[in-house]
């Protein structure tokens, strides 16, 4: 067993080292990083490149970020033109072709970009990072707005009740845990430490909450 988490590790070693070399190496920007990412074919090149898109994007300035918002808001929006095509031959025809051929085209590009960015180990939590990021720019500029309804579209299945996970939360569950429960409580608020061991620690008291398995601890 410990032979084979020590090969596990370094196996893992490697892959971040070739990954952090790829990374520097690459000088392509974020935005055509993405338009690559969405012609990939093969699962392996394409989680890669995802991973890489996912780290770049954390190395980005504030200003960047938004302008990355724009690039997925402008850039990967649904081709109007397509969809009036496809919606002229699915409403002439009916054929089980020309309604995936609408469904297509009344999805924007980003959407499926967002799907391939999800492929790579903890790469949920970074969309929900990025999320936050983009409602941040919302606020300046509500346009970017579209952008969002798509991470809520997506967000909403990923997590899906059905995705969760219940676990039992008691006074040894880790501290990390614990002080997003204080810091995020909203229907009863928890004031401190001390208010928050006085309702788990009660024997006769059982407190639940549901995780997600792609959220470590989250």
């Amino acid at each position: 067993m410990a032979q084979r988490s020590f090969l596990g590790d370094l196996l893992t070693t490697i892959f971040e080292r070739r990954r952090q070399t790829a990374l520097a190496d690459d000088k392509r920007s974020i935005e055509d990083m993405c338009l690559a990412l969405l012609d990939a074919e093969g699962e392996v090149s394409g989680i890669t490149l995802a991973q890489a898109i996912l780290d770049r994007y954390a190395t980005l300035s504030a200003a960047k970020k938004r302008a990355f918002f724009h690039f997925l808001n402008d850039q990967l929006e649904i081709d109007v033109d397509a969809l009036e095509a496809a919606t002229a031959a699915f409403r002439k025809t009916k054929e089980v072709s020309a309604f995936r051929d609408l469904s297509r085209s009344a999805e924007p590009k980003r959407q499926e970009l967002l799907r391939r960015l999800n492929q790579p180990p903890a790469a949920t939590l970074a969309l929900v990072t990025m999320r936050t990021d983009l409602l941040n720019a919302v606020r300046e500029d509500p346009s970017l707005g579209r952008t969002d309804l798509d991470f809520q579209h997506l967000l909403r299945s990923w997590f899906n009740r059905g995705f969760l996970v219940l676990r039992q939360i008691s006074w040894q569950t880790p501290a990390s845990i614990l002080e997003k429960i204080v810091e995020y409580e909203a229907v009863h608020a928890i004031q401190d430490w001390n208010d928050l061991r006085r309702r788990l620690y009660p024997e006769d008291r059982r407190c639940f909450a549901f995780f997600h398995p792609a959220l470590v601890d989250d």
